[in-house]
């Protein structure tokens, strides 16, 4: 499987957020070229990236009230566990698995982004939110402090 490569097809129509994704895409295809030497810095810095991109994007589903922020957050959060543990075993000399999320990282990228990231798009376009970059920067926090129940669980 090749990795993802960006296309107007992944657009979803918020600047920001192509942007950040852009982002996303060209740190993933450089920590798939990424000779045994680089993959770890690359890792690390792909997960740096992550950490501040989905961070972002809770601040503008706060903000513009997105009804489903904590399934979107819980999903998030998966994915910063997985990075963060797969960065520890390559640091311990796992490269091969770092390679094989590496590979499987296109294909969760582009379902969340089709499904997940392009509900809160039309969401935010519909709510005539301007999703600004560096909010986190300007003091805004990024998750909401109130425990939520996720889409996951059955409603009551």
């Amino acid at each position: 499987m090749s990795v993802v490569q960006w296309s107007e097809g992944l657009a979803l129509g918020v600047a920001s957020m192509d942007d950040i994704h852009k982002e996303f895409i060209a740190l993933l295809q450089a920590l798939v070229a990424a000779s045994d030497e680089e993959f770890l810095p690359r890792l690390a810095a792909f997960n740096a990236h992550c950490e501040e991109h989905f961070d972002q994007e809770s601040v503008w589903m706060k903000e513009c009230g997105f009804p489903p922020i904590h399934c979107h957050e819980e999903e998030h959060d998966k994915v910063l566990a997985v990075l963060k543990d797969v960065q520890q075993r390559v640091a311990k000399g796992d490269l091969a698995l770092g390679r094989t999320l590496a590979r499987e990282l296109t294909p969760w990228f582009e379902h969340h982004a089709a499904t997940m990231d392009t509900i809160l798009a039309v969401y935010m376009q519909q709510q005539n939110y301007v999703a600004e970059r560096d909010l986190l920067q300007k003091g805004r926090p990024a998750r909401s402090t109130e425990p939520q129940a996720c889409c996951t669980e059955p409603a009551k």
